[in-house]
């Protein structure tokens, strides 16, 4: 069976805001040229006081992130969110499926605002939950679904962690990929693992740190009749890869790692796991956001870094430390556009509606995605905590 659940339409013709988050405004913002939009932001936090709870993602713009209560990846924010359960209003400065978790993990009379409703994740889109269970079909049908657990990255829609969720899978993220894994492949004889949405992670963590072999991974390609896989190669296989990726992290090449280690003497390299494996396999140092910010965090002055994760972050760990050389990993600017939609105006604009009593932009997830999307973040939360040095 194939599903087309996109709405298609001629550019220019036409807008459908179901699937167009952020195509209307209601209210206007602020203009981006205003200079009181630092005092406007302040004036808004201090008005509401402890009901308000601000997270910034390390993606984040530093005009937002300075308006920051905590700052942190993705999992640790909602996590930040639900230990705050006095605060009325959580305004996540990130992209939508963390605002959705972040209102799976919050109480009922929380609510989470994302600035700009535009601000999506091109690596959670290309999961659609149409297309999974179109895939948990054919899997059906060659016999093998008995056997498979699905695995869902963070960087998911909550809808696609609910279905790992009813069919006993568990939520990763970049730091715990490899216990998850190993969790997985423990609940059946013969298990083997539907990794969503990153075919990066999911290969690096199988390859690199469980000595797994790429002929054991193959890559469902949503976009093919049966994933573009025969049902041999899905029996055969012990890890069936999403065809999904960071469009940030996917931009690193092994070429300008070989190009900057001629450039600059003793550089070490240092990348997110979300990188191709060819990226991975030539990098000195490979983990998550907290890895690489502690990493830095505790690199001797004079060391030189080349660091291949989004910009902001690159940048803010480079005027940060100013006794060491810290450059990105990529000749060309590489940041998050969907993270940079959540912009000093539009925070500005959702803090004065705060203030003025008027909720914008809430991020509700419907009560039977949030109950099996809450068991499969459980599932997460119950394993074993020893790659917690990584977080």
């Amino acid at each position: 069976m194939t599903t087309t659940d996109l709405p298609l339409l001629v550019l220019g013709r036409g807008t459908d805001p179901a699937s167009e988050r952020g195509v209307d405004c209601p209210g206007s913002l602020p203009a981006a040229s205003d200079p009181d939009l630092v005092a406007r932001a302040r004036a808004a936090k201090e008005a509401l006081g402890s009901r308000l709870f601000v997270l910034g993602h390390h993606y984040q713009r530093d005009e937002v992130i300075q308006f920051a209560d905590v700052t942190g990846d993705s999992f640790k924010l909602a996590r930040d969110a639900a230990a705050r359960p006095d605060a009325e209003y959580i305004v996540f400065c990130g992209v939508h499926f963390m605002a959705e978790s972040a209102d799976i993990l919050t109480g009922p009379d929380q609510k989470v605002i994302l600035p700009d409703l535009a601000a999506g994740c091109s690596m959670a889109d290309m999961a659609r939950i149409a297309q999974v269970e179109d895939a948990w079909d054919a899997m059906v049908e060659a016999g093998i679904a008995d056997s498979v657990v699905p695995v869902t990255y963070m960087n998911s829609s909550a809808d696609i962690k609910a279905f790992c969720g009813r069919n006993g899978g568990a939520v990763c993220t970049s730091s715990n990929a490899q216990v998850a894994l190993e969790w997985a492949f423990a609940q059946k004889p013969d298990a083997k693992v539907l990794f969503l949405p990153d075919q990066h992670l999911g290969r690096n963590t199988a390859v690199l740190q469980m000595g797994y072999s790429l002929d054991d991974c193959v890559v469902w390609d949503p976009h093919k009749q049966n994933g573009g896989l025969t049902a041999e190669e899905l029996r055969d296989a012990k890890m069936i890869l999403w065809r999904g990726h960071c469009s940030v992290h996917g931009r690193f090449s092994a070429e300008v790692v070989d190009e900057l280690r001629a450039k600059i003497p003793d550089v070490q390299v240092l990348v997110h796991p979300e990188c191709k494996h060819e990226v991975v396999t030539k990098a000195d140092l490979v983990g998550s956001t907290e890895f690489i910010i502690k990493t830095i965090e505790a690199a001797p002055a004079g060391s030189s870094w080349a660091i291949g994760t989004e910009l902001n972050l690159v940048q803010r760990l480079a005027d940060a430390h100013p006794d060491k050389n810290i450059v990105f990993l990529d000749r060309t600017v590489c940041y998050c556009s969907t993270m940079n939609r959540i912009d000093l105006p539009h925070l500005v604009w959702a803090l004065e509606n705060l203030v003025a009593g008027t909720v914008v932009n809430q991020i509700q997830v419907d009560p039977e995605t949030e109950k099996w999307a809450l068991v499969a973040l459980q599932r997460m939360l119950d394993l074993p905590a020893r790659t917690a040095a990584k977080d």
